[in-house]
């Protein structure tokens, strides 16, 4: 799977998101910190999306699989 991170130059040095995955943004002074940084922000949301799932289906039988999806 591969993402498309979006990188904006403004005054402050730069804004970042991830297009097909909302909740994935951050800012940095230099494009390698706003790169490093949405590293973070793209493992956080996954992180987080895990947990809230854990959470809310803790008493429930799911099954849960592995998936893998091709780049468009």
């Amino acid at each position: 799977m591969e993402l498309t991170a979006v990188f904006k130059k403004v005054p402050e040095g730069y804004i970042a998101w991830v297009e097909e995955l909302p909740g994935a943004n951050t800012q940095g002074r230099t494009l390698e910190e706003t790169r490093e940084n949405l590293q973070e922000a793209i493992r956080l949301v996954f992180e987080a999306n895990r947990e809230l799932t854990g959470r809310d289906l803790q008493d429930e039988e799911v099954l849960k699989e592995s998936v893998s999806v091709a780049a468009l």
